[in-house]
């Protein structure tokens, strides 16, 4: 379990495919505090660390992470959105965030407002899935690329959110624009009211 504050953005050093997975080889500054079987969460999808070197490690993602995620997109150099799962005795300071992206999104706009960036996503609206909570809501929480944000301008197939100056430098939002694909992970309370609502 994440909470969607991101530790670090982590360089792509490798990908290699290997029939239907892909082997990802990053390198971050806390690679020396990883063990081989962890769980981190890479631009929100959360991946069990498979090797160790000396400065960089390793993670798979299977043939349905990449269908579902923009894991399969990656190339060498690119940012990508860490964070360590959640300590339990630690404070919740984004919301609950598992690491099991829902779909993709595309940024169709960056807006500049006075130091700040409003970033809007639009995505593939399915009435059943939106029935089962797959929805955003106003003032709501959404995990886009593995960060904790509030959505803003909610509509049916698209939502705005507002990236601060800190978030902007130490995740890989400095590189999201127009035509960018990005995962998505809607919020897991919102998904289990709306099948509670079924059976009332």
């Amino acid at each position: 379990m994440f909470s969607g504050i991101v530790e670090e953005a982590a360089t792509v050093i490798g990908c290699k495919t290997d029939q239907g997975n892909l082997h990802l080889t990053l390198k971050c500054s806390f690679v020396n505090e990883l063990k081989i079987d962890q769980s981190v969460a890479h631009n929100g999808v959360c991946l069990t660390v498979v090797g160790l070197a000396e400065d960089t490690y390793t993670v798979t993602a299977i043939r349905e992470t990449l269908e579902r995620s923009n894991l399969g997109l990656l190339k060498v150099g690119d940012k990508v959105n860490l964070e360590r799962s959640l300590l339990m005795n630690g404070r919740l300071d984004g919301h609950i965030v598992q690491g099991h992206v829902d779909q993709t999104a595309t940024c169709t706009r960056v807006e500049e407002a006075a130091g700040s960036w409003y970033y809007t996503f639009e995505y593939v609206f399915d009435q059943a899935m939106a029935k089962q909570g797959y929805i955003t809501v106003e003032k709501g929480s959404v995990c886009v690329n593995g960060v904790s944000l509030t959505v803003c301008n909610s509509k049916d197939n698209s939502f705005q959110v507002a990236i601060i100056p800190y978030t902007y430098e130490i995740t890989n939002f400095h590189q999201i624009k127009p035509g960018t694909v990005v995962n998505l992970e809607f919020d897991i309370i919102g998904k289990y009211i709306s099948k509670i609502s079924r059976y009332n």
